[in-house]
């Protein structure tokens, strides 16, 4: 956990940071792909959330994700007191006060939804992590497969592409799959000969796609056996979107995981910054409250 600068209007004293606890904070979290904001109250409920695509300009994306995030909350522009961010874009944003590792914001996110989360598997569009997390929110062990899109989401959305599909249709078209054609995923750019050979013998779209995503099963599950899974189990990310990819994880491990909604399975990172925020929040309120005693003043409640 980084902090960065926080900047106060000039001439604040240290009952500044105590009137605004009872206010709302942000997590940003600037993906490679997508760019999400969550804005959470004092008292951990989601008051606003936001999506966009990070594109190349990864602090304007930061910037308009959270002015919208703040927009959805019905808050004023400086709704939000204290902005956290994490991610692959994590250091562009210049008004953060505190930036945390992926792994960190997930951990967090993750536990806040499912307290029992042990392993967390968060599939994203460049890169795919497994993570052992303790009763604490601590990252005990964790494995990145950050070389090869084939263990991405963005092996699927080949895929897909590949066969004439948006990646929105890849949901829809694996819940037609009659049965599940074998592709190798060992690497994106040989996946797409597999693709179009099995096209060419006649193999269905939706039954190559199962197949794509069983592929990319097999690798989640082998990294989170690299950091010595253990139950409970959560999985996150956009590729979740796809009911298909976490029934394939359930059979692959023959057990129950966790899945947040599809609203928020891709807002874990966001929603794990922001309770990172509003805890680093509560604690230099509760300096502020000490030096206020100290000096005989009354704090603000």
């Amino acid at each position: 956990v980084r902090h960065g600068p926080h900047q106060e209007p000039a001439g604040a004293g240290p009952g500044f940071r105590r009137a605004r606890v009872m206010s709302h904070t942000a997590g940003i979290d600037v993906g490679s792909t997508y760019t999400k904001a969550v804005i959470i109250s004092s008292d951990g409920e989601i008051a606003g959330r936001s999506l966009r695509r990070t594109g190349f300009k990864l602090a304007e994306a930061a910037e308009q994700a959270l002015d919208e995030a703040v927009v959805a909350a019905g808050l004023d522009a400086d709704g939000s007191s204290y902005v956290a961010t994490t991610g692959y874009g994590r250091f562009q944003l210049p008004a953060r006060q505190l930036n945390v590792t992926d792994l960190t914001a997930a951990a967090w996110g993750t536990r806040f939804l499912y307290p029992g989360t042990r392993t967390v598997l968060d599939i994203g569009g460049q890169t795919m992590k497994a993570s052992r997390i303790d009763e604490h929110s601590q990252v005990r062990s964790f494995r990145l497969n950050d070389k090869c899109a084939a263990g991405t989401g963005a092996f699927l959305e080949k895929t897909a592409r590949d066969m004439g599909y948006k990646t929105e249709e890849i949901g829809p078209l694996v819940a037609t799959s009659r049965q599940q054609v074998a592709i190798s995923g060992v690497c994106a750019v040989f996946a797409e000969s597999e693709v179009i050979n099995q096209l060419s013998l006649g193999s269905a779209p939706a039954d190559i796609m199962h197949g794509a995503v069983a592929s990319l099963v097999d690798r989640s599950v082998q990294l989170m056996k690299r950091v010595q899974m253990q139950p409970e189990y959560t999985l996150i990310g956009g590729i979740l979107r796809f009911e298909t990819m976490a029934r394939v994880v359930r059979e692959k491990l023959n057990t129950e995981v966790n899945v947040p909604p599809e609203h928020l399975v891709q807002f874990v990172g966001a929603l794990g910054a922001a309770i990172l925020a509003q805890r680093r929040l509560k604690k230099l309120d509760g300096a502020a409250g000490d030096d206020l005693r100290e000096a005989g003043r009354p704090v603000t409640q």
